[in-house]
């Protein structure tokens, strides 16, 4: 197995790629803003000349907005979109060429519970997230029958580093980190990079983890408004943040 990991920060993408090594498998970093469509595509037909083929790509970039909309702005939400949502649009279409023309690849788009059901105070991410979905199902259609498998990963609440890289919308980053639900039960990163795994390896249509966001995920589904309650409790304990009335 060779595994290339790409980051626009080449110091994190190397420690991902040593720490690979360290468990015995080759890997290699690479610089590559996945923002830009052009970069992406010379990077996968890159990575597939030099090594023969490609059999996975796992598309995950984020950034998020966080407040309530009446306090954002156009040039926040745009970043969101172009960030979430057009990353993985363009990492897609460069691998499902190339998986076409192989006649075989699995592309794992990550996406999240908040892409199944209503994210106040998240609405610019939350709309990425739901887009990923439906793009991903989307082309699972398309792909069944031309050899390619199209997985999309839904997880909870994960340790990353969104928080540093977000904008925050009347209301002070630290305030919202300490009020945050939930923030003492996130899991951690190498623990979602496993439950991914094991969804592709059986070929899931949707991966959702931990088992809260399962249930959560069958109770939304059978009953969308289940929730509602929960979301206004929500919303009035976040407007106490609010620096501005």
């Amino acid at each position: 197995m060779f595994v290339v990991v790409t980051d626009i920060n080449l110091v994190c993408a190397k420690e991902v790629a040593a720490a690979l090594e360290q468990r015995n498998c080759r890997a290699e970093a690479l610089a590559m803003d996945v923002s830009r469509a052009a970069d992406v595509e010379t990077v996968v037909n890159d990575v597939a000349v030099r090594h023969g083929q490609l059999d996975f790509i796992f598309n995950n970039a984020a950034v998020a907005a966080v407040g309530e909309l009446r306090d954002g702005n156009i040039e926040d939400f745009r970043r969101v979109v172009d960030v979430n949502l057009f990353v993985v649009v363009h990492g897609t279409m460069a691998a499902y060429r190339v998986m076409l023309r192989q006649g075989f690849g699995h592309i794992i788009n990550v996406s999240s519970v908040t892409g199944f059901m209503p994210g106040p105070i998240l609405s610019a991410y939350s709309t990425t997230k739901w887009a990923i979905i439906g793009f991903s199902l989307g082309l699972r259609a398309e792909a069944s029958e031309l050899g390619v498998k199209v997985s999309v990963a839904c997880p909870g609440l994960v340790q990353t580093s969104i928080p540093d890289r977000s904008a925050y919308w009347n209301v002070n980053k630290e305030d919202y980190l300490n009020w945050l639900p939930w923030r003492n039960h996130m899991l951690p990163a190498a623990e979602a990079a496993r439950a991914i795994l094991r969804g592709v390896e059986r070929n899931r249509e949707i991966i959702v983890f931990p088992f809260s966001a399962r249930v959560a995920w069958r109770l939304s589904r059978l009953c969308p408004s289940i929730f509602n309650p929960l979301f206004r409790r929500t919303l009035r304990s976040f407007r106490a943040l609010r620096l501005k009335p």
